[in-house]
């Protein structure tokens, strides 16, 4: 029986660095602030984890971006995250997001496929015309949820996870996510990123048994100028 949690509709626990989702003793759920590193680094959320958990073994086993929001899943031990890496590698791991586009898509629905390059030395991800060395298929699909004054609210599941994937093959289209600095432009300075790590599911790496959470994202801007 599948475990569904939406988080929106129950209490998120407080931690004393982090907004824990959901925790056992292999997993935890929980919730990365914009501006928080992913990654097992000072100030990370792995750091801010076990400093909130009391616990020394918290492993990060997917990424969001430094700028992006939302619910991620930690491993806590070696085989957890060994199995939860598998899931993504098989794609048995599901992440959705939501997005705001300034502009509109010409469909309601969709799939995105590109090849993404990436520029390592100026931290850039870039649409490629042909398979090269370091180039990689990029693949998502979208639902656009409400449309209101030029802009877009989606929601989109990855079926690939490239790096800033969700924020390029958008912008690649005439369609950059509102706030974002590096591949958008100056016309929603001052505007948080708009991409919002809405769900993930997965099966537990120890019982097998599948676990799907949700949460809604902040009721702030560009969030509120939609009725969805």
């Amino acid at each position: 029986m599948q475990a569904m949690c939406q988080a929106q509709q129950k209490q998120v626990r407080k931690g004393r660095s982090m907004d824990i989702v959901y925790e056992d003793k292999r997993i935890v759920v929980a919730v990365k602030p914009a501006g928080v590193v992913s990654v097992d680094q000072p100030g990370g959320m792995p750091a801010l984890l076990r400093q909130t958990l009391h616990t020394a073994c918290i492993r990060t086993v997917h990424r969001l971006d430094a700028p992006v929001a939302g619910l991620m899943v930690f491993a806590r031990s070696a085989y957890a995250a060994g199995e939860l890496s598998r899931q993504i590698r098989e794609g048995e791991f599901e992440k959705t997001y939501l997005a705001v586009v300034r502009g509109m898509p010409k469909a309601d629905e969709g799939e995105l496929t590109d090849l993404l390059g990436r520029d390592k030395t100026r931290r850039m991800t870039y649409v490629a015309e042909w398979p090269g060395k370091d180039v990689r298929e990029a693949r998502l699909r979208y639902r656009v949820l409400d449309r209101r004054a030029g802009y877009a609210l989606v929601r989109v599941r990855l079926l690939t996870g490239r790096t800033h994937q969700i924020r390029v093959q958008f912008a690649s289209r005439g369609m950059p996510l509102v706030g974002d600095r590096r591949y958008g432009d100056a016309a929603d300075a001052g505007t948080p990123i708009a991409l919002w790590s809405a769900g993930v599911a997965f099966r537990h790496p120890e019982t097998g048994e599948a676990m799907a959470f949700e949460l809604a994202p902040p009721r702030t801007a560009p969030w509120t100028w939609f009725e969805t």
